[in-house]
Protein backbone atom coordinates (compact mmCIF):
# COMPACT_ATOMS: atom_id res chain seq x y z
CA UNK A 1 0.00 0.00 0.00
CA UNK A 2 1.61 2.94 -1.09
CA UNK A 3 0.77 5.28 1.81
CA UNK A 4 1.48 9.00 -0.29
CA UNK A 5 -1.76 8.61 -2.38
CA UNK A 6 -3.46 8.74 1.87
CA UNK A 7 -3.87 11.26 4.43
CA UNK A 8 -4.22 10.18 7.96
CA UNK A 9 -5.05 11.95 10.90
CA UNK A 10 -6.02 10.93 14.68
CA UNK A 11 -9.29 11.11 16.23
CA UNK A 12 -12.24 9.15 18.20
CA UNK A 13 -15.03 7.37 16.97
CA UNK A 14 -17.41 5.53 18.77
CA UNK A 15 -16.07 5.71 22.26
CA UNK A 16 -12.52 4.62 20.74
CA UNK A 17 -9.00 6.13 19.17
CA UNK A 18 -8.62 5.71 15.65
CA UNK A 19 -6.60 6.72 12.80
CA UNK A 20 -8.91 8.00 9.99
CA UNK A 21 -8.02 7.93 6.29
CA UNK A 22 -9.05 10.76 3.61
CA UNK A 23 -7.82 9.89 0.10
CA UNK A 24 -9.90 10.70 -3.39
CA UNK A 25 -12.56 8.56 -4.08
CA UNK A 26 -10.98 6.10 -6.60
CA UNK A 27 -12.01 2.47 -6.58
CA UNK A 28 -8.35 1.37 -7.01
CA UNK A 29 -7.12 3.08 -3.88
CA UNK A 30 -10.12 1.44 -2.23
CA UNK A 31 -9.08 -1.96 -3.14
CA UNK A 32 -5.24 -1.50 -2.50
CA UNK A 33 -6.53 0.10 0.96
CA UNK A 34 -9.01 -3.35 1.43
CA UNK A 35 -6.57 -5.52 0.50
CA UNK A 36 -3.91 -4.08 3.01
CA UNK A 37 -6.65 -3.72 5.80
CA UNK A 38 -9.16 -5.84 4.97
CA UNK A 39 -10.98 -5.02 8.72
CA UNK A 40 -10.91 -1.26 7.58
CA UNK A 41 -13.90 -0.01 8.21
CA UNK A 42 -16.48 2.99 6.53
CA UNK A 43 -17.90 5.83 8.50
CA UNK A 44 -20.66 7.01 7.35
CA UNK A 45 -21.50 9.87 9.14
CA UNK A 46 -17.65 11.05 8.49
CA UNK A 47 -17.62 9.96 5.23
CA UNK A 48 -14.28 8.33 5.95
CA UNK A 49 -12.57 5.14 6.11
CA UNK A 50 -10.45 4.24 9.62
CA UNK A 51 -8.53 1.98 11.49
CA UNK A 52 -7.92 1.16 15.09
CA UNK A 53 -5.39 3.23 16.68
CA UNK A 54 -2.40 0.85 17.40
CA UNK A 55 1.22 1.28 17.53
CA UNK A 56 1.57 -1.50 15.06
CA UNK A 57 -0.76 -0.13 12.43
CA UNK A 58 1.23 3.11 12.88
CA UNK A 59 4.38 1.83 12.52
CA UNK A 60 3.28 0.28 8.84
CA UNK A 61 1.25 3.82 7.79
CA UNK A 62 5.33 5.38 8.78
CA UNK A 63 3.21 7.52 11.68
CA UNK A 64 4.75 8.77 14.63
CA UNK A 65 4.33 6.43 17.65
CA UNK A 66 1.84 6.94 20.50
CA UNK A 67 3.28 8.47 23.22
CA UNK A 68 2.24 6.17 26.86
CA UNK A 69 -0.15 8.40 28.74
CA UNK A 70 -1.63 10.47 26.01
CA UNK A 71 -5.43 9.92 27.14
CA UNK A 72 -4.61 10.88 30.34
CA UNK A 73 -2.84 13.74 29.71
CA UNK A 74 -5.90 15.28 28.20
CA UNK A 75 -7.63 15.07 31.31
CA UNK A 76 -5.05 17.04 33.24
CA UNK A 77 -5.36 20.45 33.84
CA UNK A 78 -3.20 23.11 31.97
CA UNK A 79 -1.44 24.00 35.20
CA UNK A 80 0.10 20.57 35.71
CA UNK A 81 0.36 19.33 31.61
CA UNK A 82 3.93 20.52 32.10
CA UNK A 83 4.80 18.13 35.00
CA UNK A 84 3.07 14.87 33.53
CA UNK A 85 5.51 15.45 30.27
CA UNK A 86 8.50 16.03 32.29
CA UNK A 87 7.50 12.95 34.43
CA UNK A 88 6.77 10.50 31.46
CA UNK A 89 10.03 12.33 29.53
CA UNK A 90 12.63 11.20 32.92
CA UNK A 91 10.85 7.92 33.01
CA UNK A 92 11.82 7.46 28.83
CA UNK A 93 15.44 8.90 29.77
CA UNK A 94 15.66 6.04 32.98
CA UNK A 95 14.62 3.60 30.25
CA UNK A 96 11.87 2.44 32.46
CA UNK A 97 9.55 -0.03 30.45
CA UNK A 98 6.31 0.80 29.30
CA UNK A 99 4.55 -1.24 31.70
CA UNK A 100 6.34 0.84 34.46
CA UNK A 101 5.81 4.35 32.74
CA UNK A 102 2.13 3.17 32.34
CA UNK A 103 1.95 2.59 36.22
CA UNK A 104 4.04 5.56 37.07
CA UNK A 105 1.82 8.08 35.29
CA UNK A 106 -1.74 6.62 35.96
CA UNK A 107 -0.60 7.31 40.04
CA UNK A 108 0.65 10.52 38.93
CA UNK A 109 -2.43 11.58 37.12
CA UNK A 110 -4.92 10.34 39.85
CA UNK A 111 -3.13 13.00 41.97
CA UNK A 112 -3.13 16.01 39.21
CA UNK A 113 -6.80 15.16 38.81
CA UNK A 114 -7.71 15.78 42.93
CA UNK A 115 -5.47 18.83 42.58
CA UNK A 116 -7.24 20.42 39.53
CA UNK A 117 -5.81 23.40 38.99
CA UNK A 118 -3.57 23.88 41.81
CA UNK A 119 0.17 23.46 40.75
CA UNK A 120 1.53 20.05 41.56
CA UNK A 121 5.48 21.84 42.45
CA UNK A 122 3.75 23.66 45.17
CA UNK A 123 2.31 20.86 47.82
CA UNK A 124 3.92 20.56 51.18
CA UNK A 125 4.83 17.40 52.35
CA UNK A 126 2.29 17.65 54.91
CA UNK A 127 -0.01 18.27 52.32
CA UNK A 128 1.25 15.12 50.29
CA UNK A 129 0.86 13.12 53.77
CA UNK A 130 -2.87 14.64 53.44
CA UNK A 131 -3.17 13.41 49.93
CA UNK A 132 -2.17 9.21 50.83
CA UNK A 133 -4.00 9.34 54.23
CA UNK A 134 -7.08 10.02 51.58
CA UNK A 135 -6.21 7.26 49.34
CA UNK A 136 -6.26 4.82 52.38
CA UNK A 137 -9.02 6.01 54.21
CA UNK A 138 -11.46 7.39 51.25
CA UNK A 139 -10.85 5.32 48.52
CA UNK A 140 -9.65 1.87 50.54
CA UNK A 141 -6.75 1.75 48.28
CA UNK A 142 -4.57 -1.64 49.37
CA UNK A 143 -1.26 -1.61 50.53
CA UNK A 144 0.01 -3.05 47.02
CA UNK A 145 -1.67 -0.10 45.33
CA UNK A 146 -0.53 2.26 48.15
CA UNK A 147 3.40 0.76 48.13
CA UNK A 148 3.22 1.94 43.88
CA UNK A 149 1.92 5.47 44.05
CA UNK A 150 4.06 5.93 46.59
CA UNK A 151 7.27 5.02 44.58
CA UNK A 152 5.37 7.09 41.20
CA UNK A 153 5.17 10.23 43.00
CA UNK A 154 8.51 9.51 45.17
CA UNK A 155 9.49 9.82 41.47
CA UNK A 156 8.64 12.91 40.54
CA UNK A 157 9.45 14.80 43.51
CA UNK A 158 13.34 13.29 43.83
CA UNK A 159 13.89 11.98 39.87
CA UNK A 160 12.22 15.37 37.99
CA UNK A 161 12.32 18.36 40.73
CA UNK A 162 15.54 16.75 42.55
CA UNK A 163 14.38 17.47 45.99
CA UNK A 164 15.94 15.99 48.96
CA UNK A 165 14.68 12.64 49.76
CA UNK A 166 13.91 13.67 53.55
CA UNK A 167 11.45 15.36 51.83
CA UNK A 168 9.57 12.38 50.82
CA UNK A 169 9.58 11.10 54.35
CA UNK A 170 6.32 8.65 54.16
CA UNK A 171 6.09 6.14 56.49
CA UNK A 172 5.05 2.98 53.67
CA UNK A 173 2.10 0.38 54.65
CA UNK A 174 2.52 -2.96 55.52
CA UNK A 175 2.70 -5.64 52.30
CA UNK A 176 0.07 -8.53 53.06
CA UNK A 177 2.06 -11.68 52.95
CA UNK A 178 -0.51 -13.04 50.02
CA UNK A 179 -0.04 -17.21 48.87
CA UNK A 180 0.32 -16.83 44.92
CA UNK A 181 -3.04 -17.83 43.37
CA UNK A 182 -2.75 -21.52 41.61
CA UNK A 183 -4.53 -24.54 39.56
CA UNK A 184 -4.47 -27.72 40.32
CA UNK A 185 -3.22 -30.21 37.49
CA UNK A 186 -6.24 -31.26 36.11
CA UNK A 187 -7.95 -27.58 36.52
CA UNK A 188 -4.54 -26.80 33.62
CA UNK A 189 -5.50 -29.69 31.77
CA UNK A 190 -9.47 -28.71 31.47
CA UNK A 191 -8.48 -25.29 30.58
CA UNK A 192 -6.42 -26.52 27.73
CA UNK A 193 -8.89 -28.70 26.48
CA UNK A 194 -12.05 -26.13 26.44
CA UNK A 195 -9.49 -23.45 24.16
CA UNK A 196 -10.31 -24.55 20.51
CA UNK A 197 -8.56 -21.41 18.81
CA UNK A 198 -4.75 -23.22 18.12
CA UNK A 199 -2.93 -19.73 18.92
CA UNK A 200 -5.02 -19.46 22.54
CA UNK A 201 -4.01 -22.51 23.22
CA UNK A 202 -0.66 -22.10 22.08
CA UNK A 203 0.14 -19.23 24.33
CA UNK A 204 -1.82 -20.55 27.73
CA UNK A 205 0.50 -24.13 26.97
CA UNK A 206 3.63 -21.84 27.09
CA UNK A 207 2.52 -20.04 30.17
CA UNK A 208 2.17 -23.10 32.26
CA UNK A 209 5.01 -25.16 30.03
CA UNK A 210 7.38 -22.64 30.97
CA UNK A 211 6.31 -20.33 33.89
CA UNK A 212 6.57 -16.86 31.81
CA UNK A 213 4.99 -14.33 32.14
CA UNK A 214 2.23 -13.43 30.17
CA UNK A 215 4.50 -10.28 28.67
CA UNK A 216 7.78 -12.85 28.54
CA UNK A 217 4.97 -14.92 26.36
CA UNK A 218 4.32 -11.77 24.20
CA UNK A 219 7.52 -10.73 23.63
CA UNK A 220 8.90 -14.42 22.28
CA UNK A 221 10.17 -14.29 19.07
CA UNK A 222 10.92 -16.82 16.16
CA UNK A 223 14.89 -16.44 16.64
CA UNK A 224 14.65 -17.16 20.18
CA UNK A 225 13.59 -20.82 19.90
CA UNK A 226 16.25 -23.10 19.50
CA UNK A 227 14.23 -26.48 18.89
CA UNK A 228 18.13 -27.99 18.30
CA UNK A 229 19.06 -27.20 21.75
CA UNK A 230 15.16 -27.24 23.11
CA UNK A 231 15.82 -24.20 25.05
CA UNK A 232 14.04 -20.62 24.55
CA UNK A 233 15.97 -17.18 25.12
CA UNK A 234 13.53 -15.27 27.33
CA UNK A 235 14.71 -11.75 26.55
CA UNK A 236 14.41 -8.47 28.07
CA UNK A 237 12.06 -9.49 30.82
CA UNK A 238 11.49 -7.80 34.14
CA UNK A 239 14.20 -6.56 35.63
CA UNK A 240 15.80 -5.88 31.89
CA UNK A 241 17.32 -9.26 32.63
CA UNK A 242 18.02 -12.29 30.24
CA UNK A 243 17.53 -16.44 30.69
CA UNK A 244 16.90 -19.56 28.90
CA UNK A 245 14.06 -21.58 29.84
CA UNK A 246 13.84 -25.43 28.94
CA UNK A 247 11.39 -26.04 25.71
CA UNK A 248 8.44 -28.47 26.53
CA UNK A 249 8.81 -31.94 24.11
CA UNK A 250 4.88 -32.12 24.18
CA UNK A 251 4.78 -28.84 22.99
CA UNK A 252 7.45 -29.01 20.15
CA UNK A 253 5.12 -30.24 17.22
CA UNK A 254 2.11 -28.19 17.90
CA UNK A 255 4.67 -25.12 17.77
CA UNK A 256 5.29 -26.41 14.46
CA UNK A 257 1.73 -27.38 13.64
CA UNK A 258 1.32 -23.57 14.81
CA UNK A 259 3.77 -22.15 12.95
CA UNK A 260 2.83 -23.34 9.32
CA UNK A 261 -0.55 -22.55 9.75
CA UNK A 262 -0.10 -19.00 10.92
CA UNK A 263 2.92 -18.08 9.16
CA UNK A 264 3.88 -15.32 11.88
CA UNK A 265 6.80 -13.15 10.59
CA UNK A 266 8.19 -11.78 13.70
CA UNK A 267 7.02 -12.58 17.47
CA UNK A 268 5.57 -16.32 17.57
CA UNK A 269 2.34 -14.67 18.77
CA UNK A 270 1.30 -11.89 16.68
CA UNK A 271 -1.73 -9.59 16.76
CA UNK A 272 -4.24 -8.94 13.92
CA UNK A 273 -1.85 -6.31 12.33
CA UNK A 274 1.14 -7.94 12.85
CA UNK A 275 3.48 -6.89 16.11
CA UNK A 276 3.10 -8.57 19.51
CA UNK A 277 -0.14 -10.15 20.98
CA UNK A 278 -1.72 -7.91 23.30
CA UNK A 279 -1.68 -9.11 27.36
CA UNK A 280 -4.87 -7.85 27.63
CA UNK A 281 -6.43 -10.13 24.85
CA UNK A 282 -4.64 -13.19 26.38
CA UNK A 283 -5.94 -12.67 29.55
CA UNK A 284 -9.60 -12.29 28.52
CA UNK A 285 -8.85 -16.07 26.70
CA UNK A 286 -7.63 -17.27 30.07
CA UNK A 287 -11.19 -15.84 32.13
CA UNK A 288 -13.23 -17.41 28.87
CA UNK A 289 -11.32 -20.74 29.37
CA UNK A 290 -12.03 -20.81 33.01
CA UNK A 291 -15.63 -20.29 32.70
CA UNK A 292 -15.76 -22.75 29.89
CA UNK A 293 -14.16 -25.05 31.99
CA UNK A 294 -16.71 -24.67 34.87
CA UNK A 295 -13.58 -23.40 37.64
CA UNK A 296 -15.01 -21.01 39.58
CA UNK A 297 -11.90 -18.74 40.77
CA UNK A 298 -10.89 -15.83 40.94
CA UNK A 299 -7.39 -16.00 39.40
CA UNK A 300 -5.49 -14.57 36.18
CA UNK A 301 -3.36 -15.56 33.87
CA UNK A 302 -0.51 -15.16 36.09
CA UNK A 303 -1.80 -18.03 37.95
CA UNK A 304 -0.50 -20.26 35.52
CA UNK A 305 2.98 -19.30 36.02
CA UNK A 306 2.42 -19.64 40.11
CA UNK A 307 0.83 -23.15 39.41
CA UNK A 308 4.07 -24.33 37.22
CA UNK A 309 6.46 -23.51 40.21
CA UNK A 310 4.13 -25.21 42.55
CA UNK A 311 3.95 -28.22 40.25
CA UNK A 312 7.58 -28.48 39.96
CA UNK A 313 8.44 -28.04 43.93
CA UNK A 314 5.61 -31.18 44.37
CA UNK A 315 7.48 -33.23 42.01
CA UNK A 316 11.02 -32.52 43.84
CA UNK A 317 12.68 -30.16 41.55
CA UNK A 318 15.39 -28.01 43.51
CA UNK A 319 14.27 -24.44 44.72
CA UNK A 320 17.37 -22.81 43.43
CA UNK A 321 16.28 -24.39 40.24
CA UNK A 322 12.97 -22.66 40.41
CA UNK A 323 14.15 -19.81 41.06
CA UNK A 324 16.67 -19.53 37.90
CA UNK A 325 13.78 -20.90 35.84
CA UNK A 326 11.49 -17.81 36.42
CA UNK A 327 14.19 -15.13 37.09
CA UNK A 328 14.03 -14.47 40.55
CA UNK A 329 16.75 -12.24 42.09
CA UNK A 330 16.97 -13.62 45.71
CA UNK A 331 15.17 -17.27 46.22
CA UNK A 332 13.04 -16.00 48.86
CA UNK A 333 10.92 -14.63 46.54
CA UNK A 334 10.93 -18.20 44.81
CA UNK A 335 10.14 -19.72 48.55
CA UNK A 336 6.64 -18.59 48.49
CA UNK A 337 5.87 -21.67 46.90
CA UNK A 338 6.72 -23.54 49.94
CA UNK A 339 3.50 -22.80 51.62
CA UNK A 340 1.35 -23.42 48.87
CA UNK A 341 3.07 -26.90 47.70
CA UNK A 342 0.58 -29.73 49.83
CA UNK A 343 3.53 -32.34 49.18
CA UNK A 344 4.80 -32.18 52.50
CA UNK A 345 1.91 -31.01 54.29
CA UNK A 346 0.20 -34.07 53.23
CA UNK A 347 2.29 -36.07 55.46
CA UNK A 348 1.50 -34.08 58.74
CA UNK A 349 -1.19 -35.70 60.87
CA UNK A 350 -2.84 -34.06 63.22
CA UNK A 351 -2.88 -34.86 67.02
CA UNK A 352 -6.51 -35.16 66.66
CA UNK A 353 -5.96 -38.31 64.66
CA UNK A 354 -3.72 -39.68 67.73
CA UNK A 355 -6.66 -39.72 69.99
Amino acid sequence: MNTNNYIFSFGAHRGKQIIWIHFPHKQNLVKELRSAYPSAKWSNTKKAWYLPDLNVIRNNLNLSAKKVGEKLLNGVCSVNKSAFINMRHQLELKAYSNNTIRVYLAEFTHLLLLLKTYPVNKLSSKRLKDYFLYCVQKEKMSEQKMNGKINAIKFYFEQVLHMPKMFFDIPRPKKRLTLPKMLSKSDVKKVFLVTKNVKHVMALQLCYGMGLRVSEVVNIKISDIDSSRMQVHIANAKGKKDRYVPLPESILQPLRDYYKAYKPKEYLLEGRYGGQYSKGSLQKVFKRALDKAGIHKNIGIHGLRHSYATHLLESGADLRFIQELLGHNSVKTTMKYTHVTNASLLKVKSPLDSL
